[in-house]
């Protein structure tokens, strides 16, 4: 009796379906290089909806690359160059998104996808936003765009996302420029943390570190004046005790008090000193 190697034929099997595979792949491709040298745009819109749904963004850009140009002007340029918008969209290259969603609310301003492609060109540009330790230029736009949302569709009921991502931002670049000020502070560098604290509350009066804040510019004040030439210290150390009494009436209860108040009586104290010498 004939013994059946079953390894052996799962082995040739699987060697079939791989070859089998490959040719079905070389065929695909083949016709795809020749759709793509084709001059049918209208086949080309057509595929390129079917690479869409099939969420194969990469081959649907490269046919509505050639499809907007033919199409534009027509009644199906701007479902197109939607289509093309969202398609870098969901290839997560944000930047490139951005600039087409922007595009299609400039260009097609009566669309119905216009206020949309707004929204989604800001979304993009706060999804570029990174870490609050990097350059924020792209959070700063982020902001810019989705303010600029808001202010052009004040009753969109997208509006709401937009402030919640706008409070986001906002909060991240509240830790960076926090963090940039003690850096200041630690590498003794006085001066120059005095002012980075104070932008901090001018530029962001709710800002969320503001009893930190405020404490810092007392610490900083102090330091400031105790490492001063002695002609300057006393304006400096009352630049201290000013600090302090501007923090104590909204924080009277800080977790800082007790320290912000040995800062206090420490300035007194050699201004009080500076003072006896002269006189």
């Amino acid at each position: 009796m004939k013994i059946i190697n079953f390894a052996h034929m799962i082995k040739k099997i699987n060697y079939i379906f791989a070859i089998a595979i490959i040719v079905i792949g070389i065929s695909a491709c083949s016709k795809y290089q020749k759709l793509l040298k084709s001059t049918d745009y209208s086949l080309k819109y057509e595929m390129a909806k079917k690479y869409y749904a099939k969420k194969d963004y990469f081959r649907t850009v490269q046919l509505l690359d050639q499809v907007l140009i033919y199409f534009k002007g027509t009644s199906k340029a701007d479902s197109a160059y939607y289509m093309y918008a969202y398609s870098y969209y969901y290839q997560e290259d944000y930047l490139s998104a951005a600039y087409h969603f922007k595009n299609f609310a400039t260009t097609y301003i009566m669309s119905l996808f216009t206020e949309e492609c707004r929204y989604m060109s800001a979304y993009c540009l706060y999804l570029d936003s990174p870490i609050y330790k990097l350059d924020q230029t792209n959070t700063f736009q982020a902001i810019k765009e989705l303010q600029s949302f808001v202010d052009l569709y004040p009753t969109s009921p997208r509006v709401a996302e937009c402030n919640k991502l706008l409070d986001e931002l906002r909060l991240k670049l509240q830790k960076k420029y926090y963090e940039i000020s003690l850096l200041y502070l630690k590498t003794e560098n006085y001066l120059a943390a005095i002012y980075s604290f104070k932008n901090n509350i001018n530029d962001y009066p709710d800002n969320i570190y503001k009893e930190d804040i405020l404490f810092n510019l007392i610490k900083t004040h102090y330091l400031y004046a105790k490492n001063s030439v002695e002609s300057k210290k006393v304006e400096r150390y009352q630049a201290s005790i000013e600090a302090y009494n501007f923090f104590i009436k909204s924080y009277n209860n800080s977790k800082y008090a007790k320290e912000a108040k040995s800062y206090y009586n420490s300035a007194q104290k050699e201004i009080n000193k500076i003072t006896k010498i002269k006189s």
